[in-house]
């Protein structure tokens, strides 16, 4: 454990004051963006994408399952990956437990991936998760989102220093960097009125991290994220912590 400033109760209480009214601020910022995020423009999806189910081919609309939204995590699980990616699994873990408090408010909240079907069930009993997933094989659905990339796209970082990382995450999957980095984690938003699908939002990156509840936790714990300087990845599948 570092060192750090030690003061009285009463330093500390001022000190608090002073960051519980920037935290409300950034509560209030952060309802100001979701409402913006909701009134962004409606994009009516128009190609005619297929996913295999666990109940057969479906399309874009069968998966609301009765609902008007949806929501979809693009889950880094590419055709050559023995196991899905360790981080998105950790989201997933969060994930899980929101789907039937989602379905509550009229959404539906699947997990969707490239890999074949087959696949993706045996890796979500394994995980012990209840989520409906999806397989895209033979669709553009993550590749017209951003969300798969091209050998040709990737070059220049192939041609760069891989971080440590990528390198672990690809051999935890089972695949090797550029098979690892083809994919990309992603969450679209869509309603379904009139008989349409639109897609509302999209978002990738750090824009994941309302599904990743652990770091929301671990900013509030004295030592935070504590990544800072470490070569590896600190996240592993739940059922792996503790194994050398």
């Amino acid at each position: 454990m570092p060192e750090h400033r030690v003061g009285t109760q009463e330093e500390f209480e001022a000190a608090h004051q002073e960051l519980l009214a920037e935290e409300k601020e950034l509560t209030r910022r952060g309802d100001e963006l979701a409402r913006k995020r909701r009134e962004l423009p409606w994009v009516p999806v128009e190609k005619d994408y297929s996913f295999q189910t666990e109940d057969g081919t479906k399309s874009l609309a069968d998966l609301f399952n009765g609902h008007s939204q949806l929501l979809v995590y693009h889950f880094m699980f590419g055709p050559p990956y023995e196991a899905g990616c360790p981080v998105c699994s950790s989201i997933a873990d969060t994930l899980a437990p929101q789907a039937v408090h989602l379905k509550a408010r009229d959404v539906t909240l699947i997990c969707s991936s490239r890999a074949p079907l087959d696949k993706l069930l045996a890796y979500r009993e394994r995980m012990g998760w209840s989520l409906d997933w999806v397989s895209t094989v033979g669709s553009d659905f993550h590749r017209d989102l951003g969300f798969l990339h091209t050998e040709g796209e990737l070059r220049p970082f192939l041609d760069g220093e891989i971080p440590p990382t990528v390198s672990q995450m690809a051999e935890a999957t089972g695949t090797d960097v550029l098979g690892y980095v083809t994919e990309g984690p992603g969450m679209s938003a869509y309603a379904f009125s009139d008989g349409t699908v639109y897609r509302t939002y999209v978002t990738t990156a750090r824009g994941l991290e309302p599904a990743m509840a652990y770091y929301g936790l671990l900013d509030r714990t004295p030592m935070g994220r504590h990544e800072e300087g470490e070569d590896t990845h600190w996240l592993r599948r739940h059922d792996e912590y503790g194994k050398t």
